[in-house]
């Protein structure tokens, strides 16, 4: 049970640092791009990213749908995974 409460706290501070809620869908983080940003989140907390089933698993019970998230990027990670995804702005 402590494990799963770990994850959880885990999931949530990648949510509250790395992303913001969006008033467009049309700019709603796609599923690559939300699992590209939750590692680059990781990168720079030297956390260990979860496995990406478990990772969908975890956003599922914070009531976020991949498919249709509602969220973006924000904060540092944002800056790495766009620096890392574009490597001609570097």
């Amino acid at each position: 049970m402590a494990a799963s409460l770990t994850a959880s706290a885990h999931i949530n501070r990648f949510l509250a640092e790395a992303t913001t809620e969006g008033s467009d869908e049309g700019t709603s983080l796609r599923r690559d791009e939300l699992y590209g940003l939750y590692i680059s989140w990781c990168l720079l907390h030297d956390a260990v990213p979860h496995p990406v089933s478990s990772f969908w698993a975890a956003l599922k019970s914070h009531r976020v749908n991949p498919a249709r998230s509602g969220l973006r990027m924000a904060g540092p990670a944002a800056t790495d995974y766009i620096l890392a995804t574009y490597p001609a702005l570097n």
